[in-house]
């Protein structure tokens, strides 16, 4: 799988830990961790606050309006399944962007029958309850 996962963070960032904690049990993809420590750096890598996962440098969980250009040096604070604050994405939401991912990157594709798996049966296989 070619599947690029990055954590971007703010130095001593209380929610990294969480994050990478929660990224170890959802994936045994590396995952690169990289600090940043200015606005302008921040805006450049595509960070919404700290931490921000990127998968193949695409952040799943960014606010999907479009003209919200949060990005900079901040908490970012995330929503479980059921609407609490967190301070990461849960593991079955991650294991959920990764799957979304690995059926948008052409590197990925293996068959045609890989595309048409449907989610229920990937998160069933990988022990999450749809």
């Amino acid at each position: 799988m070619s599947i690029s996962l990055q954590v971007l963070h703010v130095p001593d960032c209380p929610n990294l830990a969480p994050m990478l904690e929660r990224l170890r049990q959802a994936t045994d993809l590396p995952v690169a961790v990289r600090g940043l420590a200015t606005d302008h750096a921040a805006a450049a890598a595509g960070m919404h606050g700290s931490p921000t996962l990127l998968i193949d440098g695409r952040d799943p969980f960014a606010h999907p309006d479009p003209t919200d250009r949060g990005f900079g040096l901040a908490c970012r604070i995330y929503r479980d399944e059921h609407g609490r604050a967190v301070p990461a994405p849960s593991v079955a939401q991650l294991q959920d962007a990764i799957t979304v991912a690995s059926r948008t990157n052409p590197l990925t594709r293996l068959t045609g029958s890989f595309l048409s798996t449907p989610k229920s049966a990937c998160l069933r296989s990988v022990g999450v309850s749809a």
